[in-house]
């Protein structure tokens, strides 16, 4: 498997980064994530770190070299990161727990994965057509797929997400894929410092017609400019899929070859400590730990899938 990526994150006018990103790869599956951390809660920067941090451990253990169930391991590795933002508030005592969006995307043989919950997206451009895009967790995006026009009136909260890592309740995750990827193909993983003042006209444009070396940094500083001096953090990860061979001798450094590795080989870019405060390592997952959190969450689906066919059976019957 080969890709070539560039990744960016610039703080913007904030007093703070509270966005991370990140890959990590074997020799037959790639993992590509993105985190905003969200203002209004506290430690932002931590739930996006922790949420990264869980993805590459789990992503480690199950990648052997490759995932056996792909669009599986995003639905149970995000949740499972939800748990551990939790785990995290609480051991720590905190009245709110700290809040994120994620984004992220798999790669594995040919084909491309991806899941995402909140505002964080992902645009996927083959030959200067935009053939995917993720669709927000958010009032505006939800008004949209319904077929409705919001009112001026209801422009102060169109862009309130109504799911997050770290919220109460169980986060919403929309899972995509399998695309069949083609040689040439732009993936691009980006906050809403992004999106928010770049249309997905240009990003397209700019992704379509440009290396990615060059087209990321150019949106970033156009979010910057557009921004102006309260600009949000603006963070991007973009990648060209190559193929599935082994690297040319004249590829740029650029370039990665997962051939590389041996079998069992481990490669990211997620680093464990970096942006969390000394108590990070309580919450690094071992083996142990991330089997209880995978069990969890099956007991957890199996119990709302009885249910769900418990009220089934009493509507008909009452019917």
């Amino acid at each position: 498997m080969r890709f070539t990526t560039y990744q960016v994150s610039r703080r913007g006018g904030r007093e703070k980064n509270e966005d991370r990103m990140g890959y990590c790869y074997t020799r037959e599956a790639g993992l590509f994530a993105l985190a905003d951390g969200m203002g209004g809660h506290p430690e932002g920067e931590v739930a996006a770190q922790l949420a990264l941090q869980t993805l590459a451990a789990i992503f480690q253990r199950e990648a052997k070299p490759a995932l056996a169930d792909p669009a599986a391991f995003l639905q149970d590795a995000i949740l499972i990161a939800q748990q551990q933002l939790l785990r995290y508030a609480a051991d720590k005592g905190m009245s709110d727990t700290p809040r994120t969006t994620i984004v992220a995307c798999v790669l594995q043989g040919r084909k491309a994965y991806w899941a995402h919950c909140g505002d964080s997206r992902l645009y996927l451009v083959r030959a200067s057509k935009l053939i995917a895009r993720t669709r927000d967790h958010s009032y505006i995006e939800l008004q949209a797929a319904l077929g409705r026009v919001s009112s001026a009136a209801e422009g102060f909260n169109r862009n309130v997400l109504f799911t997050c890592l770290g919220s109460p309740g169980k986060p919403m995750v929309d899972i995509h894929g399998p695309m069949l990827l083609e040689t040439g193909d732009r993936l691009l993983l980006c906050s809403d410092g992004l999106w928010g003042t770049v249309t997905d006209d240009i990003i397209t444009e700019q992704l379509a017609s440009r290396p990615i070396s060059d087209a990321v940094p150019e949106l970033v500083e156009q979010a910057l400019r557009n921004g102006g001096p309260r600009c949000d953090n603006v963070t991007v990860l973009a990648l060209e899929w190559d193929g599935v061979g082994d690297a040319d001798a004249g590829e740029e450094s650029a370039s990665v070859s997962t051939q590389a590795l041996e079998d069992r080989g481990f490669a990211s870019t997620i680093q464990g400590r970096d942006g969390v405060d000394g108590a990070d390592r309580r919450f690094e997952m071992d083996e142990a730990e991330i089997d209880r959190s995978v069990r969890e969450i099956k007991e957890a689906i199996r119990l709302g899938n009885e249910r769900a066919r418990a009220n089934e059976s009493t509507a008909k019957k009452k019917s």
